[in-house]
């Protein structure tokens, strides 16, 4: 069947006009959320006067970002850089750790069948849709009668259950990992171990980096659990350490360092985008999808 001119005409001009729109929409969407962005990164340029006199979108008449990360990092005895610290450490062992506990559950749960497994896997499902908020308080009543809040442990110990991490781990070890390899190795004499770190893991490696990305990027920003969990200001992530200075403007008597609050949040988002521009090379997927014919 052939199409008459006017026919092609016609849908040559709903693709281009459909082409157009998403291309306004994409772009709206694009500007929306760099805005932030841009805006940190304007102000972080400027004084505590100038955040006041100046617009926000535009640049003062000083250039004052070096000055205000030098400042930074001496204010109240350098104690940002403690901060800085303690985010790294909650980060790499409870965000690891829940990295590597998902990853290690979710394996088990697609690759092995036992009593139970469909009960588990709608308990972590139900996990999914409970907001972490509101664990937040029991959780903090059960640290307390157990005596370790305003501990390190108090921030790390609920950052290693991770449900949707562990979901992400179970659906993509399903297809990642070809049943027929692992059989192939247990007749090869190969422990169940040695499977999983020599085999597994590789082919595991882009649902591993996925869902460490997501549990950095959750720990690093987490603020309401040490909030609740904390009172000694030198176990602060830079979340809690930087809203504290903030608040500190509506006390009576208390120092008025917006500058400060906005240049050490711009520091503190460059380590995760260092972290995306790092782990991005392993984000791939389907590295085994397809790899063994049926």
């Amino acid at each position: 069947m052939t199409l008459r001119p006017a026919t092609i005409r016609k849908q040559a001009a709903k693709r281009n006009q459909r082409s157009v729109s998403l291309t306004v929409i994409t772009t709206i969407m694009v500007v929306y959320s760099l805005l932030p962005l841009i805006w940190l990164l304007i102000n972080a340029t400027k004084t505590q006067e100038g955040l006041q006199t100046s617009f926000g979108l535009w640049f003062a008449d000083d250039f004052a970002l070096f000055d205000n990360i030098g400042d930074l990092f001496s204010y109240q005895d350098g104690v940002y850089l403690r901060w800085l610290g303690n985010t790294v450490f909650y980060v790499l062992v409870g965000a690891g750790g829940a990295t590597l506990l998902a990853t290690l559950a979710g394996y088990g749960l697609a690759k092995f069948a036992f009593r139970g497994r469909r009960a588990i896997f709608a308990l972590i499902l139900g996990a999914v849709a409970v907001p972490p908020t509101a664990l937040a308080v029991p959780t903090f009543l059960l640290f307390a009668k157990m005596g370790i809040t305003d501990t390190v442990w108090a921030v790390i110990i609920p950052t290693l259950m991770a449900p949707f991490s562990l979901y992400l781990m179970w659906s993509f070890a399903n297809d990642a990992v070809p049943a027929e390899i692992l059989e192939s190795a247990r007749v090869d004499g190969a422990g169940e171990f040695r499977i999983f770190f020599r085999l597994a893991v590789p082919l595991l490696s882009p649902g591993f980096v996925t869902a460490l990305l997501f549990n950095v990027v959750s720990t690093w920003n987490n603020m309401f659990l040490p909030l609740i969990m904390l009172k000694d200001r030198n176990l602060y992530p830079l979340t809690l350490g930087l809203y504290t200075w903030n608040q500190q403007a509506q006390s009576v008597g208390g120092d008025v360092v917006y500058n400060l609050v906005i240049a050490g949040s711009l520091l503190a988002i460059v380590p995760l985008i260092i972290a995306f521009l790092f782990l991005q090379r392993y984000w791939q997927s389907g590295l085994a999808a397809g790899s063994v014919k049926q």
